[in-house]
């Protein structure tokens, strides 16, 4: 693909308003890759046109690879911020600035939505009704501080198993005896006395600190003044345990300051950003981010950006601490009180102890850009190195920046699936991971093929939706019947879980949202599912099979896609119609990452393999029991717990299931056994 000419798009001056707005550059498939808005879309867009050379060499790269841009009018910069902010959630655009965490940080969590509500150290993405304090900078400082409090607020700790086995059994455990934990699971205490004190346990953290204090004071005076010296004993020793846990979580403000607070460290292509949240004046826990910057951005616009994604979901505090002041500030500010429902302040610390607190964390957000800088270095290198030893290997024009691998998964020919993974840039998509069931039997061959075919009949389909392939595309050869027929079975969702082409409707993985590498249609802006090819194909296999694949394209009339095999044997690279394969020394990057995506690939099938091998066996073996329908297979799974333990039934324990007569019982009995069904239940 040729460099764009930016003066090939660019709009006639007069035909820009000078209005605010938003503005979205596209490229050549009509993805959206950078979105920006402006107080005024004429100066801002022209400045883009008018001295090309003189741009950031990242701004340069962004309008080479658009080929066009477009934009919204709106009525005021805080509509802009808004509408700048949903679209760069809904397009994820590659060239926009990203605050990714430099790591996975651990929350104290909560599970308030439970019936019996349980304390545990939590990562990733937050659940509905878990109450969360932190993030922490490592998950032993919680347990430290659960440790302390759980002696104040034996709330519940344990495992939904342990918690049920205790039960079970009647028996708690081990906390439960040192009365570190209630023990609800035995009903030693009731559920709204457990979750009085989950709650008060929540109150603690959340900086409410001074009542629980003032009320152990009380009750201890009060143990001692009638002589419960015991008692008395125990309740200084719980006071001080609070004492201990508060002294964990440093005093830097005055009391009842509510306030995060944020530090940038940049270079000219990177920015490091750390958060300190004060809750009570105490700091409650810390945060990092990194970015890399695409365009020259003062620190006042790289502030601007991180606090319109930071807090596009999250809670406001009153007070915000930030090293410079946006650009947007009135706009902004205005923006965040419509979130939080009430005034929120943006300052920038002059003196004393806010200012002494923002100089700690800047430091520590130069610590954490010199630390990603030294993990990244190594792996750009690696990445870049890996991808154009394969560009070499391969004979390819570019190296293959989008990498799709496709793999086989079935026993004995049964339950047939096949994968498909996404590596961007040599790293894992997940988002735009995809999962097949095979129809064909006639083999691992076979199969590549049918799923090269439907995967790249969809990809021309969607591409013609869009408007970008002429009609000559629907003249392309056709392939076998099979593969016809697998592509055209059904119309729409056919509500067993499959779209018309036979993919799995929830057969992806989204560990991330958007999926940036999916091109969207140009009229509704919605993203396509296939309509973004490869730079190169990968299947796992020989000769054969990459053969295979390269027949199938070859049918469709694709001609710019490389295809190769990669044979577990040997390691040996196989390009179609060579008789020999390509040897990657042993030690080369480019054959590490062909490595790592089919082990992704094989791994992705498997899991998919082994889930609809689970869920066939649960069924099959009732399907052709006269008069069990669905619901019936379902209360039966659910009354005995598995296939085998209702194997293992006989007719009258089968009976005791709702719904299930003495015929239908004795029916199942056979089938599962594999024995011919009695008269009787052959007329049931």
């Amino acid at each position: 693909m040729g460099v764009a000419d930016p003066a090939t798009y660019r709009p006639a001056s007069g035909s820009i308003p000078e209005s605010p707005g938003v503005y979205r550059f596209r490229d050549p498939g009509g993805r959206v890759i950078y979105v920006g808005k402006a107080k005024s879309l004429r100066q801002r867009l022209n400045s883009y046109f008018a001295d090309f050379a003189g741009l950031h060499p990242r701004t340069q790269t962004m309008l080479t690879t658009a080929a066009s841009v477009d934009w919204t009018v709106v009525g005021t910069e805080v509509e802009a911020l808004q509408l700048e902010y949903s679209w760069i959630k809904e397009f994820d655009p590659r060239f926009n600035v990203k605050y990714r965490d430099d790591k996975s940080y651990p929350y104290l969590a909560v599970t308030m939505g439970e019936d019996f509500p349980r304390v545990q150290v939590m990562r990733g993405a937050k659940r509905k009704g878990t109450r969360y304090f932190g993030p922490y900078s490592h998950a032993w400082a919680i347990r430290e501080t659960v440790d302390l409090l759980l002696r104040v607020f034996p709330v519940r700790t344990c495992s939904a198993g342990v918690f049920k086995r205790a039960g079970q059994i009647g028996r708690p455990c081990l906390l439960g005896y040192i009365d570190k934990c209630s023990a609800p699971c035995v009903g030693r205490v009731t559920p709204e006395e457990h979750r009085a004190l989950a709650e008060d346990f929540c109150d603690f953290m959340a900086g409410n600190t001074g009542r629980f204090m003032k009320r152990l004071e009380r009750e201890m005076r009060e143990a001692a003044a009638v002589e419960e010296y015991e008692r008395a004993a125990r309740l200084r020793d719980d006071i001080q345990a609070l004492q201990r846990a508060l002294e964990k979580q440093t005093v830097v403000l005055g009391d009842g300051t509510d306030c995060d607070v944020i530090a940038l460290a940049e270079d000219p292509l990177e920015a490091a950003v750390q958060v300190f949240y004060v809750r009570g004046g105490r700091i409650r826990g810390q945060r990092g981010w990194v970015v890399d910057k695409v365009e020259e951005a003062t620190p006042g616009e790289l502030v601007e950006q991180f606090l319109l994604q930071m807090y596009g979901e999250a809670t406001i505090p009153r007070e915000i601490l930030v090293p410079a002041r946006p650009p947007d500030e009135a706009a902004l500010i205005e923006l965040l009180s419509e979130q939080r429902g009430s005034r929120v302040d943006l300052r920038v610390p002059q003196r004393g102890d806010k200012k002494s607190l923002m100089e700690t964390v800047e430091r520590n957000a130069k610590e954490s850009l010199a630390q990603h800088k030294l993990r990244r270095a190594s792996d750009l290198t690696t990445r870049s190195r890996a991808l154009q030893e394969i560009a070499d290997a391969l004979d390819l024009d570019q190296a293959p920046l989008r990498i799709e691998c496709y793999d086989v998964s079935h026993i004995q020919g049964e339950n047939v699936v096949a994968s498909m993974v996404v590596f961007e840039d040599g790293l894992a998509r997940k988002s735009e991971y995809r999962r097949f069931s095979v129809r064909t039997t006639e083999g691992d061959v076979a199969s590549i093929y049918e799923v090269i075919c439907r995967r790249f009949k969809r990809y021309l389909e969607e591409r013609a939706a869009t408007g970008e392939l002429d009609a000559e595309t629907d003249d392309a050869p056709a392939h076998d019947a099979a593969a016809h027929d697998a592509a055209h079975d059904g119309a729409g969702y056919d509500g067993a879980g499959h779209d018309a082409d036979g993919y799995e409707a929830d057969g992806y993985e989204a560990v991330g949202r958007g999926g940036a590498a999916t091109p969207i249609d140009p009229e509704t802006g919605r993203p396509r599912k296939f309509a973004y090819p490869p730079n190169l194909v990968v299947v796992d296999g020989g000769p054969a099979q990459a053969a295979a694949a390269q027949r199938a394209l070859d049918e469709l009339g694709i001609d710019d896609i490389a295809v190769c095999g990669l044979a577990k044997r040997l390691e040996e690279v196989w390009l179609p119609g060579d008789d020999q394969p390509v040897i990657l020394p042993r030690s080369s990057e480019g054959l590490y990452l062909l490595q790592r995506v089919r082990d992704e690939a094989h791994r992705f099938a498997i899991t998919y393999h082994r889930t609809k091998r689970s869920k066939s066996l649960k069924e099959s073996a009732l399907d052709h029991v006269p008069g069990l329908g669905p619901a019936r297979r379902q209360a039966l799974l659910r009354h005995f717990g598995s296939v085998k333990r209702l194997r293992e039934a006989s007719a009258e324990e089968i009976r005791e299931v709702p719904g299930i007569g003495r015929a239908t019982a004795e029916a199942i009995v056979a089938a599962l056994r594999g024995e011919s069904p009695s008269p009787a239940g052959q007329g049931s």
